[in-house]
């Protein structure tokens, strides 16, 4: 695609990195049939191909946004299954992330919306105010039906209870079970550790049982992905988990940051492209996102210990997106399941989006909840015991519109390979857990 950036533009990395995303797009289409939005919608305007052509004409000319173009881009997932199915290669992650921050500087969003946005980011990336919020949300739901409808999104998606927090999310080292093959750090999130702990609980036991010492670096904590897909400023919570994993890495050695929310793993294998203009950080950044894994990634790499229960129930994986467009870890996931002892079903249109990314459900719950009932009748129609996912945004999006028990991928592989037996599993059989 032509473009006409002027110079002054392109001597921002960010406008120079844009324009090489827009000249690579050749307008073929091939992404807009895999365009979640698009599927839906059917508007040229909610593909990739016609959002391209927006954010084109706003930062060519660098005009302000209008309210045409940030209603295309906040339709936009960040899905990015685009990215998978573009023959030329375009990198539309890069481009709307420069759009998203354009509208924040240059668009004045009407009063609720720009309140609400403010809120999110105040809030999820914070644990103990976000435990706080559900807390106080529990009451608020007394009164939903006098509140405004976004504000009644917010209630409707807290949880009945709100767990209590872990110790083991404290800043601490675990050690490793047996020989020592490894030190990792993990990094314990936001939202995760406040709405499911047990899911930080089973990655330590599964890492520290398979011969790695786990680190919970004293400073780290939110990717900075909820801020920055807002179109706000993350690079405070990023540069704070590079600075304490650095330190780690110094002190006594890394070989692994390992991530088991998919969302926050892409944004920091991301870390060294995001600082790459930052001769502070740019040399940090880029060598801890080259030893971030996912934790399947990690646990394919190191290998999984044969299963010492039977397990056998019918599974059905969800891919978030994050995991398989934004990291392209689509087989270790699968694989490990099997060898853990379940049977892995495929999920038809696995490829579309489940509609949680990040706050989208609660920005745009429309569609969010047209994309959920759409991937829970594929779940369904597979017939499974369970659902597996690897993204704790995937897993509170697909709860709502199922009864069917739906946990992270490393409680399975936890209890597989001999920890306690899921309390949703359990409590479903009618079991004590084992």
């Amino acid at each position: 695609m032509q473009t006409s950036f002027a110079p002054n533009l392109l001597a921002d990395p960010e406008f120079a990195e844009s324009e090489k995303v827009v000249r690579t797009c050749v307008h073929c289409g091939f992404c807009t049939a895999t365009c979640p939005t698009y599927v839906l919608l059917g508007d040229e305007l909610d593909s990739p191909r016609g959002r391209i052509y927006l954010m084109k004409d706003m930062l060519e000319n660098d005009r302000p946004a209008d309210a045409e173009t940030v209603k295309h881009i906040d339709r936009c997932l960040t899905c990015l299954s685009c990215m998978t199915t573009c023959p030329s290669g375009v990198n539309y992650m890069h481009l709307v992330d420069h759009a998203r921050h354009h509208i924040e500087k240059t668009y004045k969003r009407p009063w609720p919306d720009r309140q609400m946005r403010r809120l999110l980011g105040s809030v999820l990336p914070y644990p103990a105010v976000f435990r706080a919020a559900l807390s106080g949300a529990r009451l608020g739901k007394l009164a939903s039906g006098l509140l405004p409808k976004r504000l009644r999104v917010l209630m409707d998606m807290a949880p009945p209870t709100v767990p209590k927090a872990s110790p083991m999310d404290r800043p601490q080292v675990f050690a490793a079970q047996g020989k020592r093959i490894a030190r990792v750090a993990l990094m314990n999130g936001c939202a995760q550790q406040v709405l499911m702990p047990q899911i930080n609980e089973a990655t330590i036991r599964l890492l520290t049982r398979h011969g790695c010492e786990v680190v919970v670096a004293r400073g780290s904590g939110c990717c900075g992905a909820l801020t920055h897909h807002l179109g706000q400023d993350g690079s405070g919570f990023a540069k704070a988990n590079i600075d304490a994993w650095t330190a780690e890495k110094s002190r006594s050695g890394l070989d692994a940051v390992v991530i088991n929310a998919s969302g926050c793993g892409t944004t920091v294998k991301e870390y060294g492209f995001t600082f790459r203009a930052d001769p502070a950080y740019a040399e940090k950044a880029a060598a801890l996102s080259a030893i971030t894994r996912d934790l399947t990634e990690w646990m394919a790499q190191i290998g999984l210990q044969p299963p010492v229960v039977e397990t056998g129930q019918r599974v059905a994986y969800h891919s978030a997106c994050s995991l398989q467009h934004g990291q392209r870890v689509r087989r270790e996931p699968k694989e490990l399941l099997a060898a853990a002892g379940f049977e892995v079903t495929d999920v038809p249109e696995a490829h579309l989006c489940c509609g949680s990314a990040g706050t989208y459900n609660l920005l745009q719950p429309e569609i969010a909840v047209r994309l959920r009932d759409r991937k829970v009748a594929n779940i369904e129609s597979t017939k499974p015991d369970l659902i597996a996912a690897g993204n704790i945004g995937c897993i509170t999006q697909i709860a709502t519109g199922t009864a069917l028990p739906i946990l992270h991928t490393v409680e399975l592989l936890d209890w597989a390979t001999g920890g306690p037996k899921p309390d949703r599993i359990a409590n479903r059989s009618g079991q004590p857990p084992a």
